[in-house]
């Protein structure tokens, strides 16, 4: 049994063959193309759990690329690029991306990034599709958030921070564990970056932010997710 899909898309051929042969001797299914246009030909066929993005691309670049798989296909994305350009990072992650991983690394370090990203894309599908705090709907499948008839914009990272509180309702997830499953294994101290984004979701989906009833903090440990008796989980019906 594979343990998932991958789509390699590199426009250097000895890149595709090093990370094609290390991959499937790791278990995994994989297909590989030169540029942004033929992955989104491949997409119409393979549906792949995770993609693997090289920046530097003939034709439609890397950001383009991103953009283009996120508007459509939920698949997790992991850019690989020799730029360690904080605001391209930024820019990527904006853009849809899971993670982002400078060129050269280990390929430990890239089947460590490859099984959290597909872990919380598997996490994710077991979440109910939609959420009713009071006047604000989450849409979990379609990733989106509205407050009455406006449409509310979550950036990348808050989504998946929101989701990943979602996921452990009622849990108190250290600030740590929480930085690690959302921006990747290698953050843990960086916990400005968490208050930061939690501070930006309750000003989105609170209330009243300043007295937050959804997500919670508990001092010196982490955050969570609770809902009051009153909320709606809506699941499909059978």
């Amino acid at each position: 049994m594979k343990d998932g899909t991958i789509l390699v898309i590199d426009d250097e051929p000895d890149m595709r063959r090093a990370l094609r042969v290390a991959l499937i001797a790791h278990g995994y299914e994989v297909t590989d193309v030169r540029s942004g246009e033929d992955a989104l030909h491949a997409f119409q066929k393979l549906a792949p759990d995770l993609v693997l993005l090289d920046l530097n691309l003939p034709g439609m670049g890397g950001l383009e690329t991103c953009r283009a798989i996120r508007a459509v296909w939920e698949s997790a994305i992991i850019v690989l690029s020799v730029r360690n350009s904080e605001k391209e990072k930024v820019d990527l992650l904006d853009a849809g991306a899971d993670d982002y991983i400078v060129k050269p690394f280990g390929i430990e370090e890239l089947l460590a990034r490859i099984r959290a990203a597909l872990r919380r894309s598997a996490s994710a599908r077991d979440l109910p599709p939609m959420l009713a705090l009071g006047d604000v709907e989450i849409d979990l499948k379609k990733r989106r958030v509205r407050r009455g008839d406006r449409h509310i914009g979550l950036k990348p990272k808050e989504f998946e921070l929101l989701q990943f509180l979602i996921l452990h309702m009622g849990d108190i997830i250290p600030h740590r564990r929480l930085l690690q499953a959302v921006w990747g294994p290698e953050y843990g101290s960086e916990f400005e970056y968490l208050r930061v984004t939690i501070n930006r979701l309750r000003k989105k989906i609170e209330p009243d932010p300043a007295n937050p009833k959804y997500i919670v903090t508990e001092p010196k440990v982490g955050y969570g997710f609770v809902l009051p008796e009153e909320t709606r989980v809506n699941y499909p019906q059978a």
